[in-house]
């Protein structure tokens, strides 16, 4: 087993309300035709991790319960402090005392995205405080300190079955590989919270790359693509990253990923495993 520094990290709350959905105007796709459809916020009640992440009349459509603060510093501190795999517990509203679990950070729009299940999303309604056990924020791999960890809790980190190979390299269970010349919206962006869009416009790759049957939670390998400190294209680079958002209609766009791994160097391997989601890992319902 990999030897982290899990005993040295702080456990920290922070808390988020549940947002409303927000719609400013018609969503132009990339033939220019113009759709009015669902996207980020609020309670969405039928789409969630395991879902498939294309295919939904919506565009950057967030799995089950997305949380925020109207305060932009406080907030900020929210979408930084916590991980994937974090408890979250409802502590406000018909829900109170029920608990789901943080499954990713959409960039952006600046949301923490909570799954929770079914019976306890009818109690839940707009405005819900929901507090989460932030724990994971410095994680690191002893002897592997170019290997940056970013978002993850240190339980699903065990979870994942991270191997070393006997060359040292570390090998992750992946779903597919994505090359960095489909990922858009988010380059350039703070790697340590958010989420890096891969593009959905040219259907050949995107069908030749597996990535029409991506599911929410899938964890995935972008290659060549360095989100150490900001996101772009570095060759030889590897990141593994969740897939927490749906497909877009919108140019540059397409479902989102929030970095769990990354390394400037070939240090990480991907081998395709198609049960590699957060639902198999932390038994979601």
């Amino acid at each position: 087993m990999l030897k982290t520094n899990q005993d040295k990290l702080v456990m920290q709350s922070v808390c988020g309300e549940i947002s409303h959905p927000r719609a400013r105007t018609y969503r132009f796709d990339t033939e220019g035709q113009a759709h009015m459809v669902p996207g980020t916020g609020g309670i969405t009640y039928n789409v969630k991790v395991g879902d498939y992440a294309s295919g939904w009349k919506g565009d950057h459509v967030e799995p089950g319960v997305s949380i925020q603060l109207s305060d932009a510093l406080k907030n900020s501190g929210l979408n930084c402090m916590a991980c994937v795999g974090n408890e979250a517990k409802v502590i406000s509203g018909e829900a109170k005392g029920e608990k789901g679990v943080v499954t990713g950070f959409h960039g952006g729009i600046e949301h923490t995205l909570i799954h929770f299940e079914d019976e306890i999303m009818e109690k839940l309604s707009i405005g819900d405080k929901i507090q989460i056990k932030a724990f994971g924020n410095g994680l690191e791999i002893e002897s592997y300190e170019d290997i940056k960890i970013y978002n993850l809790d240190p339980k699903l980190f065990e979870q994942l079955g991270i191997r070393k190979q006997d060359n040292g390299n570390l090998e992750v269970d992946v779903v597919t590989e994505v090359p960095a010349r489909l990922m858009g919206s988010g380059i350039g962006s703070p790697a340590y919270r958010g989420d890096y869009d891969i593009q959905t416009a040219d259907p050949q790759d995107y069908k030749d790359f597996g990535l029409d049957k991506l599911k929410l939670g899938d964890i995935v390998l972008l290659r060549d693509c360095d989100t150490t400190y900001s996101r772009g294209y570095l060759k030889g680079a590897v990141t593994i990253g969740i897939v927490i958002h749906s497909d877009c209609i919108i140019g540059g766009h397409g479902p989102g990923v929030t970095t769990l791994l990354t390394c400037k160097e070939s240090k990480i391997k991907g081998k395709k495993n198609s049960e590699a989601n957060i639902v198999n890992y932390l038994n979601l319902k």
